[in-house]
């Protein structure tokens, strides 16, 4: 039984990287450094907390690798290359928020777990693959893997083509039982990396990885319903959701019902590719809490703001 709330905060797979010129492995780990200093303040405020993080620039590199490699060793899959990413992630946010919280004097343990989201192999997304993945390639490369490879491709905002694959929707996640436990244990648990490793069920019940990758968001809003959690915080670049983005009428929202977020995303206020899944994973675990008699929230914030916007100083709060 816990005693403490419970927040699920889904960190991008961006935020380990601040720029083109800090790629490095040394460098994406001063990055996260710097958010569990953030994220050790929801512990100390009274959190127990599931982090959850993206990985897209982290595949990209070992895809590049395997590219670059190939005459020499074996290619990584994708399910492999989500695992391998949720180790080296793991490892990260273990080793900088487990030393954040010995500063502080806090004794709970941090821990990694490599984690598998079932999908549906009927979903109409492997029919249709729409997330890039990989490195920019030209055209006439682009074409050359399409033939000998069998790739789907796209042509990606003017900065090349990239291969494409499924994005199918996260149905459960399979380790949630084992989360439970771990936090009922006082972990801090890191987990859903990369919105957990695609796999499919058959009908003997046994798992089977596929290439596709899940957002992340959505996973993490489906791990907050499992866990029936209190909080579902996505951190991002701005530290509130903002209407008229870029235009001389923007404004800064700081709470959001459901059905006035459900208004602005008809009118069409959040980016497909920004803010849209952001808010749209709030309102399925908004939703899910209040069908369940529960009182779940969403709060959209920058990293450095998580301790103001916990105190309602700044952040977007989503609530029923």
């Amino acid at each position: 039984m816990r005693t403490r709330p419970l927040a699920i905060v889904a960190v991008g797979g961006n935020a380990l990287i601040r720029d083109n010129e800090h790629l490095a492995i040394p460098d994406q780990y001063e990055a996260v450094i710097e958010s569990a200093e953030h994220i050790a303040d929801m512990v100390e405020a009274g959190w127990d907390l599931v982090l959850t993080h993206g990985n897209g620039p982290q595949v990209g590199f070992i895809l590049r690798r395997s590219e670059l490699a190939a005459e020499e060793v074996s290619p990584v899959p994708l399910d492999y290359a989500v695992g391998d990413t949720q180790g080296a992630i793991g490892y990260m946010f273990q080793k900088a928020l487990g030393n954040e919280l010995r500063r502080r004097g806090i004794q709970k343990p941090v821990v990694s777990i490599v984690t598998q989201t079932c999908v549906d192999p009927a979903d109409p997304a492997f029919a249709h693959p729409t997330k890039p993945i990989g490195a920019f390639l030209d055209e006439s490369t682009a074409r050359e893997r399409q033939q000998k490879l069998g790739w789907a491709l796209m042509e990606d905002a003017g900065r090349g083509w990239r291969r494409t694959v499924a994005s199918p929707e996260p149905l459960e996640v399979v380790e949630s039982p084992v989360i439970e436990t771990l936090l009922s244990q006082g972990c801090i648990v890191v987990a859903c990396g990369g919105g957990g490793i695609p796999v499919v069920r058959n009908a003997a019940g046994e798992l089977h990885g596929v290439e596709a990758v899940i957002d992340k968001d959505l996973a993490s809003a489906l791990l907050a319903q499992q866990l029936h959690a209190d909080l579902l915080m996505i951190p991002t670049g701005v530290e509130q959701v903002a209407v008229n983005f870029g235009t001389p009428e923007q404004r800064w929202l700081g709470h959001l019902s459901i059905a006035d977020a459900n208004e602005l995303i008809r009118q069409g206020q959040f980016g497909a590719g920004s803010m849209l899944p952001k808010v749209d994973a709030i309102l399925r675990f908004v939703k899910h809490s209040q069908s369940q008699g529960k009182n779940g929230k969403g709060l959209i914030t920058s990293t450095p703001a998580i301790k103001r916007a916990l105190l309602r100083e700044t952040g977007t709060w989503i609530s029923a």
